[in-house]
């Protein structure tokens, strides 16, 4: 699992909502299945090279939001997901508010940027 998961240092997004956004993913994509058990928050930053308390704060968000599950004394836990979670479609929303908004700036036509979606689609 933790060749799935990179950090971008120089990004403006803070490492731990990168971690967060990626379990997520890894998640609703299927690559996470319930129980499965993550490696412990030392392995994960010594991956990354990050600090342990960032990865912590990653793992307690996702923890308090139902995506993973942890007891004391155990390994943290893929939880069992709740229809009231994000979809894979619903997760994207943000990027596409700001490809729509920056098609419209730009003045490319709906049926241009379908048409670049789908030739990308393709790739």
């Amino acid at each position: 699992m933790l060749e799935l998961l990179k950090v971008n240092p120089s990004s403006g997004e803070p490492i731990y909502k990168q971690l967060h956004e990626q379990v997520v993913r890894l998640i609703v994509g299927g690559q996470l299945q319930v129980d499965d058990v993550l490696p412990s928050v030392r392995q994960i930053a010594e991956y990354l090279a990050v600090n342990p308390m960032t990865v912590s704060r990653a793992i307690q968000q996702l923890v308090d939001q139902g995506w993973l599950e942890r007891r004391r004394g155990q390994a943290t836990k893929v939880a069992l997901r709740t229809e009231t979670m994000a979809s894979g479609a619903s997760m994207l929303e943000p990027q596409l508010d700001a490809l729509l908004s920056q098609a419209k700036q730009l003045g490319v036509s709906l049926p241009e940027l379908m048409q670049l979606i789908n030739e990308r689609w393709q790739d």
